[in-house]
């Protein structure tokens, strides 16, 4: 007996057709538990092309909601999801795409306390998420877990994929990155854009390689890095040595023990806590570097007359949404306009989240703007914390 229905050898005829694969690698997937940390622009592809494929278990977990500037990537969610836990609308999407695949939601964050359990009742860990202390986080539980962790990263119009498995003598992600960036450095997917099919091309290409992990098919990545450039349609593989030195998956000596909540308590975008406290002055009476939505709130309430809102992001997303009374400066034309800015008011200065603003304040103080403030958390942040009326994207 070959183990499928009559329906199942159907709709895996194609792959059993390949000697490579065959009733065998079939059976391999449909007895397979496959982790997809992540519903969105990685998770929404690979999740779907291992479903279709006939991975029997798929676990996904993400403790966010869908929004509507999620769909143009993230394809396991539609209009209707909007507002929808994406673990629920993950799993009716899968649910459709293959009735024969199991489906287990998980709508809560990975955290220190509950990731290695998790990771441990899956065979392979997939990373689509887009935060440095949870890849780290994502890392180091795939690690101590002892199973495979398939990662994959995009920005912009560009993408990598690697498999990182210490237990199976391969480098692990803090091989490749020991340390994370400093704050500000890298712009999120929020700041920057991200194209949305290059999500398709990375996410599928974590899928295939789970699927060879899975069934043992090829070479996967291990031990090697790839590169994708769309605007070149170019791809490119580089070698990634295990470090003998590393925190976590290096020698004995070296290694932690344990997950530690510290250990991934940073963050490299801008934005504070919700419940962070307005930023308080200097001794020298000059505002800060950064301030919070709240404190920029009670200043236009309180002072208009001594401050000044500037909004740095581009005109088409103030048409998506603004805070009233805000200026238009888009940061590419701070330069020109500093003849036009006042040194004796406070600036303000947002965007979307953060980053760019960060960039713009520190560039006016260094051309002689003592009172100029980044409103930490951006234009996002006011509308979670402030006005729920300002549309978020």
């Amino acid at each position: 007996m070959s183990g499928f229905s009559p329906a199942e050898l159907t709709r895996y005829s194609r792959h059993v057709q390949l000697a490579e694969v065959g009733l065998e690698g079939q059976r391999r997937l449909k007895s397979s538990r496959v982790l997809i940390v992540g519903a969105g622009g990685l998770g929404s592809p690979a999740a779907l092309y291992l479903a279709a494929a006939g991975v029997g278990t798929l676990g996904i977990v993400d403790f966010d909601r869908v929004e509507a500037h999620n769909l143009h990537r993230q394809l396991l969610h539609s209009d209707a999801d909007i507002g929808n836990l994406k673990t629920a609308s993950a799993a009716g999407r899968l649910r459709t795409t293959n009735p024969h695949v199991s489906v287990e939601e998980h709508p809560f964050a990975v955290t220190p306390d509950n990731a290695v359990e998790l990771f441990e009742r899956y065979d392979v860990i997939v990373d689509g998420t887009d935060t440095f202390p949870t890849r780290y986080l994502n890392n180091d539980a795939a690690v101590f877990a002892k199973r495979p962790l398939v990662y994959g990263s995009i920005f912009k119009f560009e993408g990598s994929v690697s498999v990182f498995a210490p237990h199976r003598r391969g480098p692990c992600y803090r091989c490749l990155f020991p340390t994370p960036p400093p704050v500000g450095s890298v712009p999120s997917c929020g700041e920057a854009g991200v194209l949305g099919a290059l999500c398709g091309v990375i996410g599928s290409l974590q899928a295939l390689e789970t699927i060879k992990l899975l069934i043992g098919l090829g070479e996967p990545l291990l031990g090697r890095l790839l590169t994708y450039d769309a605007l070149s349609q170019t791809m490119r593989t580089i070698g990634l040595p295990k470090d003998p030195n590393c925190p976590v998956c290096g020698s004995p000596s070296s290694n932690r023990t344990k997950l530690r909540t510290a250990d991934y308590a940073f963050d490299c975008q801008t934005s504070p806590p919700a419940n962070a406290l307005p930023m308080s002055q200097p001794a020298h009476d000059s505002p800060p570097l950064e301030t919070t939505v709240e404190e920029t709130h009670r200043l236009l309430a309180t002072s208009p007359d001594r401050v000044r809102l500037i909004d740095v992001r581009e005109p088409y997303e103030r048409e998506i949404c603004q805070i009233v009374g805000a200026e238009t400066i888009p940061m590419r034309q701070i330069p020109e306009n500093l003849t036009t800015l006042p040194k004796d008011k406070h600036l303000l200065i947002h965007c979307h989240h953060g980053g760019r603003s960060l960039r713009v304040t520190e560039y006016l103080r260094a051309h002689g703007f003592p009172n100029v403030s980044n409103v930490a958390g951006g234009i996002d942040a006011w509308s979670e914390r402030i006005d729920p009326t300002v549309r978020r994207y």
